[in-house]
């Protein structure tokens, strides 16, 4: 059976966020957070790889580790703002979702979701016995990955 190539291939290579690491040192981190941390990272892992790959014009995501915290870029599309995911420390049983804080991701995110918790300008505070609030965190993610993709739109439009 031949591979697909072109689009198909570059689609397929988000399409599932791999069961297994790329990285060890990605599956190192994963490995060692506590139990319920652990699954709810484990989820919103695969929330952005699933919203990544039903979001026009992100492409493939390179998971690695930046800051110690497990990370995702948009390094073939360059369409959006680097996301990462960890525990909170100070606090057990918290997780969060952190995005760049030079941006006005978050700002923009506190206005269309004031439900939500957040930690200054920089992240979204979970909790592991919650919920995990998927429609809203599946739109806030997408527009982290298109952030930059959005920002050249707007650019052009103006010029």
């Amino acid at each position: 059976m031949k591979k697909p190539t072109g689009k198909k291939a570059a689609k397929r290579a988000v399409a599932r966020p791999r069961g297994r690491f790329a990285e060890p040192a990605v599956d190192a981190i994963f490995s060692a957070y506590p139990t319920p941390v652990k699954a709810r990272l484990l989820a919103l892992r695969r929330l952005i790889f699933d919203t990544a790959d039903t979001t026009e014009g992100v492409g493939a995501l390179e998971e690695t580790l930046k800051w110690g915290q497990p990370s995702y870029l948009t390094t073939g599309s360059e369409s959006g703002s680097t996301i990462r995911i960890d525990q909170v420390k100070a606090e057990a049983g918290r997780y969060a979702v952190y995005f760049h804080c030079q941006t006005d991701l978050v700002e923009t995110l506190r206005e269309l979701y004031p439900e939500l918790r957040y930690g200054g300008n920089r992240s979204i505070l979970l909790d592991a016995g919650e919920k995990l609030p998927e429609k809203a965190l599946r739109h806030c993610v997408a527009l982290a990955l298109t952030y930059h993709l959005r920002k050249r739109k707007a650019a052009n439009r103006r010029a």
